[in-house]
């Protein structure tokens, strides 16, 4: 059975993802890994994604406020075993339904061209690509999204 748990980057099973989230960002960005790398510290994340088959974690994925109107999503991560079965689309939607939670009115995020499987993701969830923003603003590599959160009954 898949759950998802609400938790926080304490979580070691979110840090043993994000352990293989980054190797994996290592291969496919080469000399670039160091850039990226700093600008995904994960140790003080309040709100993470943690999704769970039987015990296993299988996905994950975090919020950050960025503005006070707007959040980010970082480290949306399914290892390789696990893709192709709407893992990573359960993680998003979660996401935003806790964003709204928190008054957020919208989500941005970024991903590299080296991954066409996020880019694929992103606008089959409905993302719209937007221009890069903040420290991906002059980033030939990254391509970043946004969409807005509305309220559904």
């Amino acid at each position: 059975m898949i759950i998802t748990k609400r938790t926080n980057s304490g979580n070691k099973d979110f840090q043993e993802l994000v352990r293989e989230l980054d190797f994996e960002l290592k291969m496919r960005d080469g000399e670039d890994h160091l850039y990226y790398a700093q600008l995904n510290k994960t140790d003080s994340l309040k709100y993470v994604i943690v999704v769970y088959d039987q015990d296993e974690p299988i996905g994950c994925g975090a919020l950050r406020e960025y503005s006070e109107k707007t959040m980010e999503i970082k480290r949306l991560f399914v290892p390789l075993k696990n893709r192709k079965q709407g893992i990573a689309s359960t993680i998003l939607k979660e996401l935003e339904v806790w964003g709204k939670e928190l008054n957020f009115k919208k989500c941005i995020l970024e991903t590299g061209k080296n991954q066409p499987e996020a880019i694929k993701l992103y606008g089959k969830n409905n993302f719209k690509i937007i221009p890069n923003f903040g420290q991906y603003k002059d980033v030939p590599n990254s391509v970043c999204f946004e969409k807005p959160l509305t309220i559904t009954a």
